[in-house]
């Protein structure tokens, strides 16, 4: 299956009558920070947990490692590390008891001592897993999942749920060990985190990858529009703003449209001459670059986080 570190073949997941993966297929180079972004329910975590060997595959092929892991699940957990949507421990276990105990799990064994240390968490080594703040439960997530100095790391949306200063303590966590060349593979739904983490991106929705690449080659999709999003005092009839000056593409998103123009300033002035026309007001303007959820909503008319 090639020389990548993991690689997926047409994968599929059922649950009953359900395919919640449906023939996903792609490969992680060594070194490399991979993710998988899409909203809730797309089939990410399944995706992710069928890798881990917490579940089985209905069909595909999947190497992680040089392992199966339907058939090497034993000698899969000696290889990868992995930090889960959210780790319960025992209230009354101290951290660096955690450590340890996850440590005496496996064949290879990084220094916890060390890990307390890199992930900020020396002061709180004797602290009961119930008195850490949310932030400090996660760092301990991410350093359990490189107790074993794994040659592969799964992050399930490793984000989800922390207030914005911590969501950026841990994106530098992550870019550190994106400097240490390690091999990442990671979920999530939000944008900023895949462009700013990720080298390269499989969009995934309904349980299919509609999109893969570097985060950059995926922008250019956009065929190098401006993305304009304006909020109107009353509703424009379906297909009216496509018409502006300029503009490639045009939807309507819960209340706001998105418009995607080759020519911003052209387009502005058509806005508003339209605007002026038809007795409407404009409440709200804003421009920006193209981003990856304007990928996710030219293929499917709907936001990422819908």
């Amino acid at each position: 299956m090639g020389n990548a570190i993991l690689q997926v073949e047409s994968l599929v997941k059922r649950y009953g009558d359900v395919e919640a993966v449906r023939g996903v297929s792609f490969s992680v180079e060594e070194g490399e920070v991979f993710g998988l972004l899409g909203p809730n329910g797309a089939g990410k975590t399944s995706t992710v947990e069928v890798l881990e060997g917490l579940r089985t595959r209905d069909s595909g092929r999947v190497s992680v490692c040089g392992l199966d892991p339907q058939c090497d699940s034993q000698a899969l957990k000696h290889e990868i590390g992995a930090a889960l949507q959210s780790t319960a421990l025992p209230d009354k276990l101290r951290v660096m008891e955690a450590l340890r105990l996850f440590a005496s799990f496996y064949k290879r064994r990084r220094n916890p001592q060390e890990l307390l240390e890199r992930f900020g968490l020396k002061e709180k080594r004797y602290a009961f897993y119930n008195q850490l703040s949310g932030g400090q439960k996660q760092r301990l997530a991410l350093a359990m999942a490189l107790v074993n100095d794994p040659k592969l790391l799964f992050f399930d949306e490793p984000t989800a749920g922390l207030d914005p200063q911590v969501r950026r303590e841990i994106y530098d966590i992550i870019e550190e060990l994106k400097r240490d060349k390690k091999t990442i593979l990671m979920t999530t739904h939000y944008i900023e985190e895949a462009e700013r983490l990720c080298d390269r991106v499989a969009i995934i929705d309904h349980g299919k990858v509609i999109a893969l690449g570097t985060p950059r080659e995926l922008k250019t999709r956009s065929g190098g529009t401006t993305r304009i999003e304006v909020r109107l005092s009353k509703a424009e009839p379906n297909g009216t703003l496509r018409n502006l000056e300029g503009v490639v593409d045009a939807r309507e998103l819960d209340g706001t449209y998105v418009l995607h123009s080759q020519r911003p300033p052209q387009t502005i002035v058509s806005l508003v001459k339209h605007l002026e026309a038809e007795g409407n007001e404009l409440v709200s303007l804003e421009i920006a670059t193209p981003s990856l959820e304007d990928v996710f909503i030219e293929m499917t008319g709907r936001r990422l986080r819908d």
